[in-house]
């Protein structure tokens, strides 16, 4: 590549922390690394898609990116903290590369990671990088430049730039639309001439392409030899990753209070979120409910707070009407105490997650699921509107749910019918729950 105006080869200490990610890793992994590295990124890359789907401004997502990075990524030691991003994006690599919405996700999240990060980096680590990159542009050589310089002087001055230490860098221009769109470069005769200050969009698409790419190689391989093999190691914390719950155990009610039977209609009138509201109603109305509402429904309810001796005489008065109660002591009660770790493997359940209830796949007559996904749009609407949601807010839960930000959606719920902000989004029904019942706390209390 030509590079012009400055042949300064880059101080030593100008070496970039930011990975191209050529290669995996050769050294060895422990296993507890491989999935709490993965994790830790996880939670990065969930919170870029976070402030996506919230609207973040350009500036306002660089910032949230830095404050998710230092969070979940960071590390004492400078060749850690490297090989803990190479491993976790090799590791996130893998469970992201199986289906094509995976890999949509995984790439526009990483790409725009890339792009946020490498803006952070000094000039000297970003040309550095450029080179290392096989950046398919040149940089404009000298003798051009002077034929354009003025031009090219306007382009630095608008951009905030010194014209004497930019460098350019000649493209198509639909390959930079965003800084066409906002005047950031120089345009003739098809070409844009991107200053080394902006020279981030082109660099990130690059990065883009060559990641989709990588994915489609990994999933061959993935799929072809490495899953069979690693089918008792890897293999499930691969598949499992992608859906997996990051965010607070439910499983145990959130404080010391618990919910009593003669309270669950009024608590779920006003705490309970869409999904779980859902299935309460129709086990009101018809007395019964299939196993994947019997789960999601009675999982909640125990991270709620409803003890086991009160869950089974709940289920037990709802059953009665329609299978007797010498069916359902034969058939039903079994499957509660279970959820509650008293039966078979003694196992302590956890409710169900936002993603986890996203992902299910309700059949006919199952009243599970998650009701901004699976819902047509008049019975969500329907729905919505019963639970005081109307006007304005109603079309943006509508153009949310469109787009397939579901927990955005039920956050907008949450923050409409409470009159709050919930910063922190809607990731979990038990969560909802216990958001609701601070903010029903907070009104009742008096005002000084």
């Amino acid at each position: 590549m030509e590079i012009v105006r400055s042949q300064r080869k880059p101080a030593a200490d100008a070496a970039s922390a930011l990975s191209l990610y050529r290669s995996a890793p050769k050294f060895d992994v422990r296993l507890e690394d491989f999935e709490r590295f993965a994790i830790d990124r996880l939670l990065v890359l969930r919170g870029i898609s976070d402030g996506l789907s919230r609207g973040k401004k350009p500036e306002e997502m660089e910032k949230l990116v830095s404050e998710l990075w230092r969070t979940h990524m960071r590390h004492q030691d400078a060749s850690e903290a490297r090989n803990k991003d190479i491993i976790s994006h090799f590791v996130l690599r893998l469970v992201y590369c199986r289906t094509e919405d995976l890999r949509n996700w995984f790439l526009s999240m990483e790409t725009i990671l890339f792009r946020c990060r490498f803006r952070r980096e000094n000039p000297e680590s970003q040309r550095m990088l450029i080179t290392e990159f096989d950046f398919p542009y040149k940089a404009v050589n000298h003798a051009e430049f002077e034929v354009v310089k003025e031009k090219l002087v306007q382009v630095s001055r608008t951009i905030g730039q010194s014209s004497n230490e930019s460098i350019f860098f000649k493209m198509p221009f639909e390959e930079v639309p965003d800084l066409v769109a906002s005047r950031k470069v120089f345009l003739l005769k098809g070409f844009a001439y991107v200053a080394m200050g902006q020279v981030s969009s082109p660099v990130a698409k690059q990065f883009n392409r060559i990641l989709s790419k990588a994915l489609e190689l990994t999933n061959r391989k993935w799929t072809s030899f490495h899953q069979e093999k690693e089918k008792d190691r890897l293999t499930p914390i691969v598949e499992s990753l992608s859906s997996s719950y990051l965010g607070p155990d439910y499983s145990q009610r959130q404080g010391s209070a618990e919910i009593s039977i003669k309270d669950i209609d009024q608590l779920a009138n006003n705490s309970f979120p869409l999904c779980m509201r859902h299935l309460f109603e129709k086990l009101r109305e018809d007395h019964h409910l299939k196993h994947g509402g019997r789960m999601q429904l009675g999982l909640f309810l125990k991270g709620v707070g409803l003890k086991l001796e009160d869950a089974l005489a709940f289920w037990k008065a709802e059953f009665s009407h329609k299978v007797g109660t010498e069916r359902f002591d034969k058939e039903y009660a079994y499957g509660i105490r279970h959820n509650y770790g008293k039966e078979g493997k003694r196992t302590d359940y956890t409710p169900y997650s936002c993603q986890k209830i996203i992902s299910s796949t309700p059949g006919v007559g199952d009243h599970h699921g998650c009701p901004y996904r699976h819902f047509s749009e008049d019975n969500l609407r329907a729905a919505l509107s019963k639970m005081g949601v109307d006007g304005h807010i109603m079309d943006d839960i509508m153009q949310k749910v469109q787009t397939r930000h579901y927990q955005l959606a039920c956050t907008l719920t949450f923050e409409a019918i409470h009159a709050i902000s919930c910063d922190t989004g809607v990731n979990h029904p038990n969560q909802y729950f216990v958001e609701s019942q601070k903010a029903l706390e907070m009104k009742r209390q008096p005002t000084t």
